[in-house]
């Protein structure tokens, strides 16, 4: 077989191979046996059709079965004896097949660039300075004391601004999102024990203003129009008709902020010693947040010093990263990404250059790992797994079981490695209060 390896740019390679014509030859007689023995031509038992019939026969067939025994195989073998590693399966083209003949054809493949990380001690970085004033503490109490609140039931007056009510609810959707080819109406859903917090931002546009007046044991009728716009696709620029029965009406009430809540709140001595704690933690949270600022001036910095031509397979394999890493978050709030008004398109479009940067800090990273001939102990991959399982509230077995799948390992220890070269060019940098 011969191959040859062309360079056409820092990071794409074309290879060019022509395997021997008795090599074909021999592919063909395996293939043309194969189709002996099972084929049904009129006049031949099967097993007994003659061995050129059935070249001439299933001529097309035979060279496609050929050519995707041969083609896979000799790129493989190729790669195999050269120093090259393709990031994504090689492009096949101009695949050229005929009896008597040589197989040739061509694929191309992108490569990794080569990657020198130059000079890495002299980033000057600048972190935001921490301050948590009375305003966030007094924000951050009010929530405590919103998680601490009850529901208690009303009687004797109408629904008002800020009530929960629960709702038996059917809707119907009687005009189509602007997306839909069909304008005619959907069958009805049926909800019952609805729960809804008049005023609450998930609520859909108008709806509060629908209920508000209303009182226990009655019923409505009413239609809202959703904008084009909305959130979730599958109402956008949609009308529902709805009939709803108000079935009970609730009042959030707050704890009182005083000595016996922050005993509540955690067994603190007083009111006093609660504040202090969550100014504690309000600052600990603004200085990770602080520190994570800085991480990512240092990751920026570093993405901008390599001017080097990328490989398109990597960035749109860190674009679909983040696609998916978008759905997965849509589905923890009970979000189907394949409902969310959302383009696909032309979110992958807006993440490109963010993706882009983040491929270079990577590759440069990667480069400052072999350069520091950074490795990891088998403690560093407990630890890490350990982290994890504590994070999902899994155990580490499952979580190490999990990574193993799929050379998780591989990736997991290659993200602890560029962990390490981030902390070691943070420990060389100048980082600046201002």
């Amino acid at each position: 077989m011969k191959t040859d390896f062309t360079k056409i740019s820092e990071c794409r390679q074309e290879l060019s191979v022509e395997i021997p014509a008795d090599t074909v030859e021999q592919s063909i007689e395996r293939h043309s046996k194969g189709y002996g023995r099972t084929a049904k031509i009129p006049g031949f038992r099967p097993g007994k059709v003659p061995a050129q019939l059935i070249r001439a026969r299933f001529r097309e067939q035979l060279l496609h079965d050929v050519a995707q025994e041969l083609v896979p195989k000799a790129v493989d073998d190729a790669l195999a004896s050269s120093t090259l590693t393709p990031i994504a399966t090689p492009d096949v083209q101009d695949v050229n097949i005929n009896e008597g003949q040589p197989l040739t054809f061509r694929a191309t493949f992108e490569t990794l660039p080569t990657v020198d990380p130059g000079r890495y001690d002299d980033f000057t970085l600048r972190k935001t300075p921490v301050s948590i004033d009375e305003d966030a503490v007094n924000k951050a109490m009010d929530q405590l004391q919103l998680r601490a609140s009850r529901l208690d039931p009303i009687e004797g007056r109408n629904i008002e601004h800020g009530d929960t009510v629960t709702l038996d609810l059917e809707r119907r959707l009687v005009k189509q999102p602007a997306d839909s080819n069909n304008d005619s109406s959907t069958e009805p859903e049926q909800h019952r024990d609805v729960s809804v917090e008049i005023g609450h931002a998930s609520n859909p546009p108008g709806f509060d203003e629908k209920l508000i007046g209303l009182k226990v044991g009655d019923t409505s009728s009413f239609t809202i129009a959703f904008p084009e716009d909305y959130e979730v696709s599958s109402f956008a620029g949609a009308k529902a008709a709805y009939e709803i029965e108000v079935k009970q009406l609730r009042l959030r009430v707050l704890p009182v902020l005083d000595e016996d809540f922050a005993k509540q709140a955690g067994d603190f001595e007083n009111l006093a010693a609660l504040r202090a704690k969550v100014e504690t933690d309000l600052s600990q949270q603004a200085e990770i947040e602080a520190k994570s600022d800085v991480r990512q001036d240092l990751l920026r910095q570093l993405a901008g010093r390599l001017t080097t031509d990328l490989p398109e397979a990597l960035i749109v394999q860190e674009i679909e990263r983040r696609v998916e890493q978008l759905a997965r978050h849509m589905m923890n709030q009970n979000i189907d990404p394949r409902e969310a008004n959302i383009d696909w398109n032309a979110f992958r479009e807006q993440q490109r250059v963010a993706a882009t940067d983040a491929v270079r800090s990577t590759l440069m990273l990667d480069a400052i790992v072999s350069r520091e001939e950074i490795n990891l102990t088998d403690e560093d991959i407990t630890q890490e797994i350990e982290r994890q399982a504590e994070a999902s509230g899994r155990a580490p077995s499952a979580v190490r079981a999990f990574i193993e799948k799929d050379g998780g390992i591989h990736r997991l220890r290659s993200g602890l490695k560029r962990e390490k070269a981030i902390d070691l060019l943070l420990s060389r940098s100048t980082i600046v209060t201002a």
